[in-house]
């Protein structure tokens, strides 16, 4: 995780993530980062190269349900896939995955490591998605993203993201939760519930929160969060 990070890279990504908000580029610092990287997955502060453990938690609970409900392989999208873990393990549960990614490198990086994935990855920025992604999926699945991003650009990552949960389909959203409106220092900048009200806000009525401990800081807490539409 990125507190147990070495601080020389710590301090890259925030120098990095605050040049480019500096520049109105505010997601524009990822590729730079998986291009620096040289295929050195520890250059990368969140790469785990397995998938995060409480979407595994919440798939061995849950999937079955999901998958029973449909005629066909649910559909399952992916944001900000990175190196496409939590996108294999989706698509071993029987889900048909999509995932992106705003870096070409990051795609380049899963498609090496995973050359004969059925999921389907693509480039794309979350502030500029296809309308034929809108309300497409029966999962969506976000973790790290908007907690990535400055807080001047959440509601529209926030609003992106909401749109793209098919009818009756699930927004599962694992995060890092501040306690006040007051920004935070980062990346990561976790969010506010006043943030996360948000997505009530698009149609999704929230329903389940589950609290973990972080590892490394018994003070830090990271919240996964399922939506329906």
């Amino acid at each position: 995780m990125f507190e147990q990070q070495p601080e020389a890279l710590r301090q890259k990504v925030h120098l990095l993530a605050n040049q480019y908000l500096q520049q109105n580029e505010p997601s524009g610092w990822f590729e730079v980062l998986y291009a620096e990287a040289d295929g050195d997955c520890q250059q990368i502060p969140w790469a785990r190269l397995q998938t995060h453990p409480y979407l595994k938690d919440w798939l061995d609970g849950n999937s079955s349900k999901v998958l029973a409900v449909s005629h066909t392989s649910p559909s399952a999208l992916v944001i900000g896939c990175g190196l496409g873990d939590d996108a294999e393990a989706l698509q071993a549960k029987g889900f048909q995955v999509s995932a992106f990614d705003i870096s070409p490198t990051a795609i380049a990086w899963c498609r090496q490591r995973f050359p004969d994935s059925r999921v389907n990855y693509f480039v794309a920025d979350v502030f500029a998605l296809d309308s034929s992604l809108l309300q497409a999926f029966d999962l969506v699945f976000e973790s790290r993203t908007i907690q990535a991003l400055p807080l001047s650009v959440r509601s529209q990552a926030i609003k992106s993201i909401g749109q793209l949960v098919a009818v009756g389909g699930i927004l599962l959203v694992i995060t890092r939760v501040r306690d006040t409106e007051t920004q935070p220092d980062g990346p990561p900048w976790p969010l506010s519930n006043q943030e996360l009200a948000q997505f009530q806000e698009l149609g999704l009525r929230e329903i389940c929160r589950d609290r973990f401990l972080e590892e490394s800081n018994d003070s830090i807490h990271k919240f996964r969060i399922e939506y329906r539409r």
